[in-house]
Formats: C-alpha cells, sequence, structure tokens
C-alpha cells in the first residue's frame, strides 16, 4: 500500500498537476492540504473520475484538508482537531481505510513571529499531541500524514541563515514536533533516510528548486502498530518542477 501527503497549494488551480501525478503513480491513499476552497467548490467529481474516493474539508480561500482512497471509501472519524471549540480553520480531517486509520493534517505557519499567529502555531500543537496520544491509546495502524510545516532539524533545510527567524525553525517549533514524535510515533521519512538531505518543500523564489535550497515540512508518522510495515519511503521530487506545480512535492510511504 502507498500512503501519501500532497500540499496542493490551490487544489483547483493545481488540478492538472494533481490528476497527472495520480495517473503516474496510483498512490492507494493521499492526504492534501491547502485545498484553497470551499466544500462546494472541491473538485469531488473530477478525483472521482480518477478513480478515487475523496473525503474533505474546505475553507474558502485558505487551508482546507481532503484524504483520498482508491481502496475503500473512507470512513470519517474527524473533521476537526479536537480541544478548542472556537478553532474552525479547515486543518484536519481523519479517516479510516482499509484497517488503517487516517488523519490528514495541515498545521498552522506561525509566521511571523513572535506574535499571535506563532501563540496558535504552538497551541495547535499542543492539541495535536494530545489527540496523537489518545490516538495510541487504540493499539491500531495509523499514520498522521501532512504539512506540519516544522523543518525538524538543521538535516531538514539547506545550509543557510536566511530562514533563521521564521516559525518553521523556530527552537519551540522543533521541540514540539521532537514532543510529538517521543510519544511513539516513527518519522518514516527519516527513518529509512537518517542521514540524507530530503526536502519536501521549495520556495518559489530566487529559483530555490532548481538549486535544491528545500526544507522537509511534509511528514508521515507512524504508530507502533503501523512502523513494522515500513518498506520504503520517497519524495517525488519531479512534480515540483513542473509548469503549474505547487511549492511542495509529495512525500509518500509503502507499507506491506
Amino acid at each position: 500500500m502507498k500512503i501519501a501527503t500532497f500540499n496542493i497549494n490551490n487544489v483547483n488551480r493545481r488540478l492538472p498537476n494533481l490528476l497527472r501525478w495520480l495517473k503516474q503513480v496510483k498512490p492507494d491513499i493521499v492526504c492534501l492540504q491547502e485545498l484553497k476552497c470551499s466544500d462546494a467548490e472541491f473538485p469531488a467529481q473530477a478525483i472521482e473520475g480518477a478513480g478515487y474516493h475523496a473525503v474533505w474539508q474546505g475553507e474558502k480561500t485558505w487551508n482546507g484538508v481532503a484524504i483520498l482512497s482508491r481502496r475503500a471509501a473512507p470512513i470519517v472519524t474527524q473533521r476537526r482537531l479536537p480541544g478548542d471549540r472556537k478553532d474552525v480553520q479547515s486543518r484536519y480531517i481523519e479517516a479510516a481505510i482499509d484497517g488503517i486509520l487516517v488523519g490528514c493534517l495541515y498545521l498552522p505557519n506561525g509566521n511571523p513571529q513572535p506574535g499571535p499567529k506563532f501563540d496558535y502555531k504552538l497551541a495547535w500543537f499542543k492539541r495535536l499531541n494530545a489527540h496523537a496520544r489518545k490516538l495510541l491509546q487504540q493499539d491500531i495502524p495509523i499514520v498522521l500524514a501532512g504539512d506540519f510545516n516544522v523543518a525538524p532539524t538543521e538535516l531538514d533545510i539547506y545550509p543557510t541563515k536566511s530562514w533563521n527567524d521564521d516559525a518553521l525553525v523556530q527552537p519551540a517549533s522543533r521541540a514540539a514536533f521532537a514532543k510529538l514524535v517521543k510519544q511513539g510515533w516513527t518519522d518514516a521519512l527519516r527513518e529509512l533516510h537518517p542521514d540524507q538531505r530530503i526536502y519536501t518543500f521549495w520556495h518559489y523564489m530566487r529559483q530555490r528548486y532548481e538549486r535544491d535550497a528545500g526544507l522537509r515540512l511534509d511528514h508521515l508518522l507512524l504508530s507502533p502498530q503501523l512502523a513494522p510495515r515500513l518498506r520504503d519511503a520517497g519524495v517525488d521530487r519531479a512534480v515540483r518542477g513542473q509548469q503549474g506545480a505547487s511549492d511542495h512535492a509529495p512525500t509518500w510511504i509503502k507499507v506491506k
């Protein structure tokens, strides 16, 4: 089974890129982030035509998450991250598919920092950690996949000082991610490529894709019941180089 996460950065604008990738790669499960469309605007018909069931939580202009499945139709278990009823941003959706619980997330960016946006990022991270801890108690195969908006270590960003003030690399952001992983989750890409500089995001500015000046922001975390089944993991980097591409590339795992 191939499971992927892809920050699509506007699902309607990038729809040709998405459909081309789905046709070529045929992933079994896909988590999408930054749909940037309302529920009614989600391209359900086109995605169904590509052979995928879909569940989604849209938000006009910003955010938005979706889970696609080429196998069984996803059974939704959550449409919001628990812990704050006042938070209406569409950043989390969770569904059961073929015996695996899939949590698709788009963690807040947090810029500029310090300030309210960074405070919101850390508060969201705290809620995610609390929910993830409860998920682990279920003792089932789980993957938390998405754009976590954190480069966990210096290995996850190209050698530079230009991002030093960015929320993506702040010690508090990295500590929150590390705390999450230490609950018992396996960072799949890093598990199989412990010393390799692998990036999933390249800013549009200053030819950063062409220079491979990237960051690893998109992660797939596996529960102890799923981690032993991990067989492969990677990034479809070439997708980022296509015309009209998202600034992220699909990140994927294969599990037995």
